[in-house]
């Protein structure tokens, strides 16, 4: 069975210096218990990589865009488990306890349920949406801490070089290789993006994207249209 020292925890971040430290305290029992944490920067121009050399285990700078950025962490080749976390997700208590027991049970990859935090209440249904859909498809998103064995990750390529969706598509790949262990353990993430560009919207943007996607469209004019 891996143990904690296997795990490598890979968090990409941007301009994120405002909520760095709180993230990085969060790690701190994980690391006691012997995993290590990567901090992939993509060029920030705040003061995120100085909040963070304190509490990482390495801080580096890569292209910027999650999927460089997770792909620059895991290439350092520390761990036989990898666990990528976004800079605004605090995972839930013992985490590495967590997947490490599914990944010794046989499974190759997965992911946690989610809770996203904010003012709208409607955020809960939008959370208990996205933990059933990706039960039923056995697609993950970032938010919710893909992690997954490096054999794995390697088997499947790593994240594919594009600026969106690049958790959608890897999530296809893995699912190749057996359904994701779906852990009810619940991560908290931001819902900033949502109370910023309003629930409904969001909504209804994401189901776009993703239908347009899923019928062949470009990732790069996808990303366009998304920002």
């Amino acid at each position: 069975m891996p143990t904690s020292s296997s795990l490598c925890i890979v968090v990409p971040v941007l301009n994120e210096a405002q909520g760095i430290e709180a993230t990085l305290r969060a790690l701190a029992p994980v690391r006691q218990r012997g995993a290590r944490v990567v901090l992939v920067d993509g060029g920030s121009q705040d003061d995120t990589l100085a909040l963070a050399r304190p509490s990482a285990d390495a801080v580096i700078v890569s292209p910027r865009g999650r999927s460089a950025q997770m792909n620059a962490g895991a290439a350092l080749g520390w761990g036989d488990v990898l666990l990528f976390l976004h800079a605004d997700t605090t995972l839930p208590e013992r985490a590495d306890v967590h997947l490490l027991k599914a990944l010794a049970q046989g499974r190759a990859w997965g992911r946690f349920d989610v809770r996203i935090d904010g003012r709208p209440r409607m955020l809960s249904v939008v959370a208990m949406m996205m933990n059933l859909r990706s039960r039923w498809t056995g697609i993950a998103t970032g938010d919710q801490a893909l992690f997954m064995r490096r054999e794995a990750y390697d088997q499947v390529g790593g994240f594919a070089p594009q600026p969106l969706m690049e958790d959608i598509e890897i999530s296809k790949r893995l699912r190749v290789l057996g359904a994701p262990a779906c852990l009810r353990e619940r991560v908290i993430t931001s819902g900033r993006r949502w109370e910023q560009r309003g629930v409904w919207r969001t909504i209804a943007l994401m189901w776009l994207l993703r239908w347009r996607y899923w019928r062949g469209e470009s990732a790069h004019v996808l990303a366009e249209d998304y920002r």
